[in-house]
């Protein structure tokens, strides 16, 4: 779905298995739970993370199953992988990154991402200053 959900909200068209219909935060949850070892775990705690900068940072589910939060556009999409947990920020080539977090994705001139292994120990603080920048380089697009 590319709409944005709001609490409380049924999304027609996205469901599971049974076919029931799920919102954005139900989809999430669904697909932290599928994965029950350290990757579901990572990126639980990343969402936290992520919704903890804001509370206007809202929940989608695009692309045929990925987790995005969004603020006044896209700030990151996350993602499960073999051996990976991924954030990829949408303007992360236009962002500062003083921690120099990210670590993928480095070769184009729009996104950026963060691959999280299982033996990483994520910096907490400098994730959530990456994010209020790309909450920053949000409101500044919309600005204009």
């Amino acid at each position: 779905m590319n709409s944005v959900w709001m609490p409380g909200e049924i999304v027609p068209g996205v469901g599971n298995e049974g076919g029931a219909t799920m919102n954005p935060t139900e989809e999430i949850d669904n697909l932290i739970a599928k994965h029950p070892d350290w990757r579901g775990t990572r990126l639980a705690s990343l969402r936290a993370l992520i919704l903890d900068v804001d509370p206007g940072i809202i929940e989608t589910w695009k692309w045929m199953g990925s987790p995005v939060w969004e603020s006044n556009g896209i700030l990151c999409v996350g993602n499960i992988f073999k051996n990976k947990v991924k954030l990829v920020f949408m303007d992360g080539a236009a962002l500062s990154d003083p921690h120099t977090l990210f670590n993928a994705e480095l070769e184009g001139n729009k996104r950026r991402g963060i691959d999280f292994f299982e033996a990483d120990d994520p910096d907490d603080g400098a994730l959530k200053a990456l994010i209020r920048a790309a909450i920053s380089h949000n409101l500044a697009r919309v600005k204009k």
